[in-house]
Parts: structure tokens; sequence; C-alpha cells
């Protein structure tokens, strides 16, 4: 597979999280509705001078960001088309082709339509194609299956996975939250109204709480995932490496909340808040694309191990 390509891939994902940014930026300044029309801008492709109203800039350069990451998702899905050889690959460019058109046209209806739900959903749906990239990034990586030789895989495998689905709940959680308005819901932190468990006698609080406890749950994971993977496979560079990544991210996703509540949800650390579980995100599904790629060591490519090794591996 051609580093070029690969690498290409890798500048989508990271086009894709400044992306990602920005539109966080667009509903942190509430400026989703600074131009009510779509696909143009006030009727044209560039409105006059929309540089000089920072609504305006935040939600038309949003646009014209989008635009970019489409391109180049259309540049990437044809070069994967014509130099990929694995049918699956040549489809996951497809797909993430497909993926951009729908959330553009998502972001369009969610104008037009001044609809709070396709507002949540289009949050939702960038954070499915992060995913999406992310696994066509690791799909073109010129690195092919690695040898294991640590012990109870199948549990690390499952864990990430687990993580994976748990962190993408958890961003659902946010972004129904943030297009509550209810990331005030809850004053105070690290307790709820001086209590552990507040009153939940508004929707608000009871989104913002349940995305408390989601963050708690995701703790959990994160870190059984880094033990099972420093007890099992501390020799495994592949995997230790990003578990570090991860647990370092969570400390800062932490902390970001903290200051959302503190600091009264300005405006960038609420961005920053949302683009680091973004990239929590994506550095589990990495893990578990990882781990996925792992082969026990001793395991010939038709599925069959010596006998000796049988009782050494735990898959």
């Amino acid at each position: 597979m051609s580093t070029g390509l690969y690498r290409f891939a890798q500048a989508t994902v990271f086009a894709t999280l400044c992306l990602i940014f920005l539109g966080g930026m667009v509903t942190s300044k509430n400026a989703g509705l600074a131009v009510p029309d779509w696909p143009l801008s006030y009727g044209s492709i560039n409105p006059p001078g929309w540089l000089h109203i920072e609504n305006v800039r935040l939600e038309h350069g949003h646009r014209l960001f989008a635009e970019f990451v489409g391109l180049l998702i259309t540049i990437l899905a044809i070069l994967v088309w014509k130099y990929e050889t694995r049918p699956w690959v040549r489809w996951l460019g497809v797909a993430a082709f497909v993926g951009v058109c729908f959330q553009g046209v998502l972001g369009g209806l969610r104008v037009t339509q001044l609809s709070i739900t396709l507002a949540m959903a289009h949050g939702c749906m960038a954070q499915l194609f992060l995913c999406l990239v992310i696994t066509l990034a690791a799909a073109l990586s010129p690195r092919r299956d690695w040898e294991y030789f640590g012990r109870r895989l199948s549990l690390i495998r499952s864990l990430a996975w687990a993580l994976v689905g748990i962190l993408y709940c958890q961003l659902i959680l946010g972004a129904v939250m943030r297009h509550m308005h209810a990331g005030l819901a809850i004053p105070d932190f690290p307790f709820a109204f001086g209590k552990l468990i507040p009153t939940l006698d508004t929707p608000a609080i009871r989104i913002h709480f349940a995305h408390r406890v989601g963050a708690l749950v995701v703790t959990c994971t994160v870190l059984s995932l880094a033990v099972a993977i420093l007890v099992n496979a501390r020799k495994e560079p592949m995997l230790v490496r990003p578990i570090v990544v991860l647990v370092s991210l969570l400390v800062l996703q932490i902390a970001l909340g903290a200051h959302v509540i503190w600091l009264a949800r300005a405006p960038i650390p609420t961005t920053l808040h949302v683009l680091n579980g973004a990239i929590l995100l994506g550095a589990a599904l990495v893990i578990a694309l990882r781990a996925a790629r792992l082969k026990p060591h001793g395991f010939h490519l038709n599925g069959f191990a010596r006998p000796e090794l049988i009782s050494e591996v735990s898959v």
C-alpha cells in the first residue's frame, strides 16, 4: 500500500477533527442559524462582508471548511478505488464519500427546517463520520498483521470495542445536552447542587446528570482497558502507546468538563471539550482496530496453531 495514500488519509482525519472543532464553535456561539439559507449563504457563494460579523463568519467559515473536507474525501475515495486491491477497503472509501455528502445535506436541512433534532443528528453523525475516516486510514496503513506475544487478547478486544460504543453513547448524551442548553443545568462540580445525586426534577437536570454518570462509566472502562493492556500486553507498543495517550486524553477531558462548569460554558473550553471527546473516541477506535489486527503468536494464516502453543495463548 502506498505510504503517500496513507499519509493523505491521515491528513483527512486531521481535517475532519478541525471541522468538528469549527462545528463545536458554531454551537457554542449559537451561530447555527446565523446564515438562514442553504446551500447558498444569503443567496450567494460568498456573502459580502461575512468576515466582519462573528456569527456569520463562524457559520459560513464552517460551511467552507466542510466543502474542503468533502473535496479531500472525494479525492481519497477516488484514489482508494483506483489503487486499492481489497474490495472492502474500496467500498469503505465509497462509504466515506456517501457519508460526507449525507452529513452536508443533514447540516443544510438543520438550517432550512429550523430543527434542533436535526442539529443533534448532525453532531452525532460527525462522530460516526470521524470513525469511518479513521477506519479507512487504518486500513490503508502499510503495516499488516502483527504477532501478539501477550495473554488474554480476547479480553482486550472486547473492552476496546465496548469502550468505543460507550464513548459514542456518551457523545450522543453530550450533543443532546448542548442542544437542550442544559450544560449549566447543574451549576457546580464535582458535586451536583452540593450533593452526589441531585433531585432529578427537570429534563435538563436529568440529561446533564446522565452525562456525568456516563463520564464515570467511560472512566471505569478506560481504566479497565488500561489495566488489561498493561497486565497482559505490556510488551506490545502498538497497544501500550495508544492506551497511555487515551488515559491522558481522559484526564484532559475531565479537566475540560470541569472548566465548562466553572467558566459558565465559555466557548473555547466548551468546544475543546467537544473536540477532545472526538479524539477520545478516535483513540479508542485505533486501539480496537489494532487489537483486531493482532495475530496470536504461533497461529498460522490458515487459522491453525501449533499444538504446543494452544495452552499458552488465550483468545
